[in-house]
């Protein structure tokens, strides 16, 4: 958790957005804390460049993006824009200030009882926007959850894809972070 110290070579810019300082690193790619042209704080995920070379992983990411679009709910994070067709794609939702809840638990140890079922309530709240437009999250962890002051927010739909859209789920193919992944 904490701050993470921005690196040679970020971008002070990613299309209309100011980057402000790096947030974190995933598989997919690089979380930017940036500010809009307005000075709203917003969360911009722009894909790894090996990938943007992929022209099979565009297309993925033009959907993710376009299924993404469709959620709302009080218990995720906002799509604000997105550019699947830049040279280095990206998707900017929301910024949600808090600690993720694996920060929370690493560092607080154990939710009390009434924590937990308000962390349950709102997952269950998330889950049932982004279930209710056809797409499921496939990365779901404590890592991706953000408590924020007005509740948790489900976040990182970066392998997010379209329910039945088998494209995605080749046999032999893990999508998500193995130590979250059901079992089946």
């Amino acid at each position: 958790g904490g701050v993470v110290v921005s690196q040679p070579g970020d971008p002070e810019r990613i299309g209309n957005y100011r980057v402000l300082r790096r947030l974190g690193q995933g598989g997919m790619g690089v979380v930017y804390l940036a500010e809009t042209p307005g000075h709203n704080r917003v969360a911009v995920k722009c894909v790894h460049s090996q990938l943007a070379l992929d022209a099979d992983f565009r297309r993925r990411f033009a959907r993710e993006v376009a299924a993404t679009r469709l959620v709302a709910g009080l218990c995720t994070a906002h799509v604000v824009d997105a550019d699947p067709d830049a040279a280095v794609p990206y998707l900017v939702t929301e910024f949600v200030d808090g600690p993720t809840l694996q920060d929370r638990i690493e560092q607080q140890g154990p939710m009390s009882p009434d924590d937990v079922r308000f962390l349950a309530a709102g997952l269950a709240e998330g889950l049932a926007a982004i279930h209710a437009v056809g797409v499921t999250h496939r990365d779901l962890k404590p890592g991706n959850v953000i408590l924020s002051a007005s509740g948790p927010k489900i976040l990182d739909f970066g392998i997010a894809a379209a329910l039945g859209v088998s494209s995605l789920t080749q046999s032999g193919t893990l999508l998500g972070t193995p130590a979250w992944l059901s079992p089946e």
